[in-house]
């Protein structure tokens, strides 16, 4: 009967996590083994007999009766005295099958033996938890808030799976509260020593177009394509989508009624602002789509550069930025293309980066990375939406402001 306190071991994870009756006896097999080589030095003489339905086990050493003054191996051979003491008529050559009690490998193995079948049973499950999530990356997962951590979120899902939703996974906006459900893609899984480590993503471009897929049937079903996902989580995202229908409208289909289709997954994204547009192998067009919702008057396009002259009327300037400068990098981003944006009627014009002698680079990168690249593209904004926009300060600004105009009055 001292079999069943460590069968009972395994029985507790047989019944919680589903193993196979193979695994089962795979698992047991290799921990009696592990042990029979601690003990004994060598286990390939050993016969071991699992019956997993009944909760028990056999051990039986196999060993060759030799000589009481030939035994040179005690694992392997028995003497003739020690052999007739099981069966009187045992012979010297022949082979004595003996049966092995889990008392005779000592209290400090059995423990040691019940520690490794836990661990190895666990290192099953992980495997497995491992396989299952490594076959969901890039797909929405839902998971339940556990615990919130400064720089990372817990999550845990149905059947107790640990997820890892990092602070920079996460959209700006987003709160949580413990209990709550909350959905994302499975970005990345990996083993860190034996524990497999999900980590769950919000951000993700791919999380968008999943949500494209799970909210509006013609995605799914395939007769709307998801050509590119652009985004800066939270705030704006460009989704460029095309049919081979000509009957669908498929920015129609994305966006519905009022936005009655699109609505959820803004919500979903913490009101990120969403621009739907049509995909089209015409370069010139598919910029000016990406820029919308400016009105591009004039599109030129410099292959060897990777860079594109956009003119536009001087009301549509500041669309074309957008807020923060989102709509333009994000245009970029679509595209492929640095875009610079220039005023219809202005032909002269001077990059900033000309003026390096006299602007330090960082305020020139502070001004790039709002689409400010041009001495006019910042010359016809005012001091304070420049403030807004920029990390710079007011002194600062009209510093840059009296150098600019001093060349073009020169």
């Amino acid at each position: 009967m001292e079999n069943l306190a460590l069968i009972e071991s395994f029985s507790e994870f047989k019944d919680d996590k589903l193993i196979d009756r193979v695994t089962l006896m795979t698992i047991l097999e290799d921990v009696f083994r592990n042990a029979l080589k601690k003990k004994f030095g060598d286990d390939d003489n050993f016969d071991i007999i699992i019956n997993p339905d009944k909760g028990d086990f056999e051990i039986w050493r196999n060993r060759i009766v030799v000589a009481d003054a030939d035994v040179e191996n005690e694992n392997q051979e028995i003497s003739l005295s020690d052999a007739q003491k099981i069966e009187p008529d045992f012979e010297v050559g022949e082979d004595v099958s003996e049966e092995v009690k889990l008392f005779d490998l000592g209290r400090r193995s059995i423990l040691a033996l019940r520690q490794n079948l836990i661990a190895k049973i666990q290192e099953h499950d992980n495997t497995n938890i491992y396989k299952q999530f490594k076959d969901l990356e890039g797909e929405i997962y839902t998971a339940e808030v556990h615990h919130i951590r400064h720089r990372a979120v817990i999550l845990l899902d149905d059947e107790g799976n640990e997820l890892i939703l990092p602070k920079e996974k996460q959209i700006p906006s987003d709160f949580f509260r413990k209990g709550e459900n909350v959905r994302g893609i499975i970005e990345s899984v990996e083993l860190k020593g034996n524990k497999p480590n999900i980590v769950m993503s919000r951000t993700a471009p791919a999380f968008l177009e999943k949500l494209f897929e799970q909210e509006i049937p013609e995605v799914f079903d395939g007769l709307i394509t998801i050509k590119n996902v652009v985004r800066i989580p939270g705030e704006k995202a460009k989704v460029a989508v095309d049919s081979y229908d000509d009957r669908i409208d498929p920015v129609g289909a994305c966006v519905g009624m009022k936005g009655s289709r699109i609505h959820g997954i803004v919500r979903e994204l913490g009101n990120e602002n969403i621009d739907v547009i049509n995909y089209t192998n015409n370069l010139q067009l598919y910029i000016t789509r990406a820029l919308s919702p400016a009105r591009v008057t004039t599109v030129k396009i410099d292959e060897e550069t990777k860079r594109v002259e956009v003119i536009l009327k001087p009301e549509e300037v500041s669309k074309a930025i957008g807020r923060g400068g989102h709509n333009i990098r994000l245009a970029g981003r679509l595209t492929g293309y640095e875009i610079d944006v220039f005023r219809e009627g202005v032909e002269e014009d001077v990059e900033l980066s000309e003026f390096s002698d006299e602007i330090e680079a960082w305020i020139i990168q502070e001004f790039s990375k709002v689409g400010l690249d041009t001495a006019k593209s910042i010359l016809e904004q005012d001091v304070n939406d420049l403030v807004k926009r920029t990390d710079l300060e007011e002194e600062t600004i009209e510093d840059v402001l009296r150098i600019l105009k001093e060349e073009f009055e020169d």
